[in-house]
């Protein structure tokens, strides 16, 4: 039975609102020669996954991630990549949902819609070839076991079609968290996590880092002096300012009209 923590946690992730860089659907466009290497190498893309998911420190290693009953009671802690490789080829299924819920917890990442169909119908797929496959044991019926053999061979086809793709997505959400995409900071120890909020908005891988424009604005002011440069002047008022002498001012004639004007001509007195 899951612990009262685990039953938490499965609920908070409910309440996660960012969003895988890539979904499922599009995993293989994402990247292709790693879902390759996925397909046909899927152990060691498991094993590589979850040690950079540790951030490359073993030392910080649970088995399963700490969500199997069995977490921290197999010797982790004295042999962990000898415990992680017994991990991921025993419980192949296990190790990848380990994987896959750090990353959730970490970032904060629900999962869609869309990827819980594709989860949901390879989980549905198997236990219909499985049902099958205990009929046709059952009867003995040569028809229905043709029909649990065809089921089997195409539920594991998509169980590994599925899992090759989640470990595609988590390579490409790790290459994100590691700055490989250029626009992310260099690997760090994530700090505590905390609980999302349902009014957050929704965002895309994460959101880009924010930028606080310097204030004021660079090149304003202009880069000049101030004052300007000969402002004020060195002496005010400037110098010859007023001037020595003004010119003289010329003096009110002695006598009114001035001499320089011609007496008037005397007029002749009529006889009486």
């Amino acid at each position: 039975m899951a612990s009262k923590q685990q039953m938490e946690k499965m609920t908070e992730r409910q309440n996660y609102r960012n969003l895988w860089h890539t979904d499922l659907m599009h995993a293989i466009s994402a990247d292709c020669p790693y879902c390759c290497f996925a397909t046909f190498c899927a152990p060691c893309a498991s094993y590589m996954l979850r040690k950079r998911a540790l951030y490359n420190d073993m030392s910080r290693y649970v088995c399963c991630g700490g969500y199997m009953p069995c977490s921290g009671h197999c010797g982790e802690s004295h042999c962990p990549a000898f415990c992680l490789g017994t991990e991921v080829c025993l419980c192949f299924s296990n190790s990848v949902a380990s994987t896959r819920f750090m990353l959730q917890d970490e970032f904060s990442i629900q999962t869609t819609k869309c990827d819980n169909c594709i989860i949901g119908f390879m989980f549905c797929l198997q236990q219909v070839a499985c049902i099958f496959s205990c009929i046709a044991m059952i009867l003995g019926s040569e028809e229905i076991q043709e029909a649990s053999q065809i089921l089997s061979c195409l539920s594991d086809l998509v169980y590994c079609s599925v899992c090759a793709c989640m470990q595609t997505q988590h390579k490409v959400e790790l290459d994100k968290r590691d700055g490989k995409f250029g626009s992310q900071p260099t690997m760090v120890v994530p700090p505590t996590q905390q609980m999302s909020r349902v009014d957050q908005p929704v965002h895309y891988g994460y959101p880009p880092p924010s930028h606080v424009q310097d204030y004021p604005a660079p090149g304003y002011p202009p880069p000049q002096a101030y004052p300007p440069q000969g402002y004020p002047p060195q002496a005010y008022p400037p110098h010859g300012y007023p001037p020595q002498a003004y010119p003289p001012h010329p003096s009110p004639p002695q006598t009114y009209p001035p001499q320089a004007n011609p007496p008037l001509p005397a007029q002749p007195q009529a006889d009486r």
